[in-house]
């Protein structure tokens, strides 16, 4: 008998906003007790109530409707501030080619060509559909790869810039 796989239910936006809600009336106390369940460590003592609140609710949107990738957390944790961050953004977004559907992009490696032809839901590669360059990069060489940088696709950053 063949298995059926059941998905995860979608995320229900009423129960999530149900919960931030309970959040926005608990008090400091209430917050910091809840705080203490979620990571299983204390908060500082001297985090604001605004602080608190914010950080436990973007915890429960995160698990509900999926954290940031991991690009876009590096790309905070290596600023200093909210308008470095955005700056670094839009820098790394100029450095990445826009591609159209149809496009083929060709990369040697290992004394083979390869290529991998761009579509409007993916890259198809050796037969399979793949969601990123990444994944597609990883799948030819074995290694994690940034699926941009591999296939030649990011410009040289500015000098003096570190992302």
């Amino acid at each position: 008998m063949p298995r059926v796989r059941v998905a995860p239910a979608p995320p229900d936006r009423k129960t999530l906003d149900g919960e931030i809600a309970r959040l926005r009336d608990l008090d400091v106390g209430g917050l910091r007790g809840h705080w203490h369940n979620v990571f299983g460590r204390r908060p500082h003592p001297h985090l604001p109530r605004h602080l608190l609140f914010r950080v436990l609710a973007y915890r429960l949107q995160a698990g509900v409707l999926g954290d940031l990738d991991g690009e876009s957390q590096r790309l905070l944790d290596r600023s200093v501030s909210p308008e470095d961050a955005g700056q670094r953004a839009v820098e790394l977004a100029r450095r990445t080619v826009n591609l159209r559907p149809g496009t083929m992009l060709a990369r040697e490696w290992n004394g083979q060509m390869q290529r991998v032809a761009v579509l409007a839901d993916g890259f198809a590669w050796n037969g399979k559909i793949y969601p990123s360059l990444s994944k597609v990069a990883f799948a030819i060489t074995g290694t994690r790869w940034s699926g941009p940088k591999f296939f030649g696709l990011r410009d040289k950053p500015p000098k003096g810039f570190s992302p």
